[in-house]
């Protein structure tokens, strides 16, 4: 197994350029696999429950950044918030008003990426342009103290059509450039597009993703 992980992750670090930041999706898989490749050198890896993150993070190296890439109940924003390195699954003003909550109370600012609905499935989530854009207008940004904004994530369709899947990944890098004229022109941190999975990551690079969320290609399938 391990062979074959290593080889994984050096092929897909050949074929991404430098300014893309990979994250290893490591839900359901063990322990010693995700040990494999953080001893090769990766370092940011995303979970999707909860749960599992608390007892790998308890388990694991402190120096992974985890990221929270799946949807997250805001009752449960309180047991990541001490370490969690970035959410990727802000889909509502009142979870980000709860994750601005318990940052606070761990005197730590959290790294947060805007959800967005780009897809055509229903089972997806997000936030609609006209709502993020009704939201900041009546909120700026900044009173979210203990949030640090860093971009954009989106799921595009689980489909074979590729210039649909193409579509929905320029829908959100507009998105993206949108909110940085709009709400974000002065912030150093409000850089990332997460958007790009096992099988598509390539052509989400293509149309200006920073960060891709690869699992099967990095581990093998399940």
């Amino acid at each position: 197994m391990s062979k074959v992980i290593l080889e994984n992750f050096k092929e897909i670090q050949l074929a991404i350029p430098d300014h893309v930041k990979l994250v290893a999706v490591s839900k359901t898989k063990p322990i010693e696999a995700i040990q494999v490749l953080h001893d090769a050198g990766q370092r940011i890896f995303g979970e999707n429950r909860v749960q599992e993150l608390v007892e790998k993070h308890e388990l694991l190296p402190e120096d992974i950044k985890w990221h929270l890439i799946g949807h997250l109940q805001r009752n449960k924003v309180k047991y990541i918030a001490p370490f969690v390195d970035m959410i990727h699954s802000i889909d509502s003003e009142r979870l980000l008003d709860e994750v601005n909550s318990q940052a606070e109370k761990n005197n730590r600012k959290i790294k947060v990426l805007l959800q967005f609905f780009i897809a055509t499935e229903e089972t997806k989530f997000g936030f609609d342009w006209n709502e993020i854009n009704e939201l900041f207008s009546i909120r700026n940004p900044e009173i979210f103290e203990s949030i640090e904004f860093c971009g954009v994530m989106g799921m595009a369709s689980f489909s074979n059509n590729q210039n649909q899947v193409r579509n929905e990944f320029k829908k959100l890098k507009q998105i993206f450039d949108q909110l940085k004229q709009t709400y974000f022109s002065s912030s150093s941190s409000f850089l990332e597009i997460s958007m790009g999975m096992s099988g598509d990551y390539q052509m989400a690079i293509d149309e200006g993703s920073t960060m891709i969320r690869v699992g099967s290609s990095l581990f093998g399938s399940r």
